[in-house]
């Protein structure tokens, strides 16, 4: 298990630490990384589905020393990169990348305007969220703000492809749950679902705009390795009926929509969807 659980750098230490002056360097200048790198981020391009010859404005999250943004630029595109290792960004700084650089915390939700992005992508980096590396850290809830606030920065019909290495079903589950609960609808693409090395995991999520399928998986003939999920705050048969207007319920779900979306909302209190009495 000791063993196992080593090869998995999230277990190691926390990627601010992780990632350190020496391992920034080294992950920057191998060639096998940087490979790995261009063609992950290359599919994850391919699936947000972009219209041609035209730049978009792309999020990259985790986005390290500028590796994948390298790509992005190559496309024309233009680009901001989040990461939560200084060292990283300061590797990035120092090859000149072109996108934007933000020292940021993804657990901690995203700081832009309401439909900045025509798309986002990420290259292995969602998975450290599953790490409570703080007695502060509750997975669950830095899953739930990351992707809520990733949801309203999103113009809508807009897609995030994020690449990952779930350690498990259950981390993937976890996962999956907290982009539905913050609106996303999508599902899971697995590439190569056969092959032990090149197996690789793809979460697909579209921020509004008509559900559309999935891109089709690479490495196999069927869609029997995709898993679809809707937003959870999809109404239809079965499911729970719509809060009653204007009652407390349906004030709270109005005011969590507003908060998704970026706009002020007034602090809830005792007093929040209490009828007032009759003065005269």
């Amino acid at each position: 298990m000791k063993m196992a659980s080593g090869r998995r750098p999230e277990h190691q230490a926390p990627p601010e630490v992780f990632y350190n002056e020496e391992e920034a360097r080294k992950y920057t200048s191998n060639s096998r990384m940087i490979q790995i790198q261009q063609e992950l981020t290359e599919r994850a391009v391919e699936m947000l589905n972009l219209p041609e010859d035209t730049p978009c404005y792309l999020l990259d999250l985790g986005c390290g020393s500028g590796l994948s943004g390298e790509f992005l630029t190559d496309q024309d595109h233009v680009w901001v990169g989040m990461d939560i290792s200084a060292n990283m960004l300061d590797v990035a700084q120092e090859r000149e990348v072109e996108g934007d650089l933000l020292l940021s915390d993804m657990g901690q939700g995203m700081c832009f305007r309401p439909g900045t992005f025509d798309g986002v992508i990420s290259i292995s980096a969602i998975q450290w969220l599953c790490n409570a590396d703080k007695k502060s850290h509750n997975p669950p809830k830095r899953l739930y703000k990351f992707f809520s606030t990733l949801y309203a920065c999103m113009a809508r019909g807009a897609r995030a492809v994020l690449q990952l290495y779930p350690e498990n079903s259950d981390q993937l589950e976890l996962i999956t749950t907290q982009a539905m609960k913050a609106g996303f609808s999508g599902g899971v693409v697995i590439d190569f679902p056969n092959s032990t090395r090149a197996k690789k995991f793809f979460l697909v999520l579209f921020a509004g705009g008509t559900m559309t399928k999935l891109p089709k998986a690479l490495g196999t003939d069927d869609r029997a390795h995709q898993a679809n999920f809707t937003d959870t705050r999809e109404r239809g048969k079965g499911k729970p009926r719509k809060s009653v207007k204007k009652s407390r319920d349906w004030i709270m779900e109005k005011k969590e929509r507003r908060r998704r979306q970026g706009k002020e909302v007034r602090p809830d209190s005792r007093y929040t969807g209490r009828k007032r009495s009759n003065k005269f």
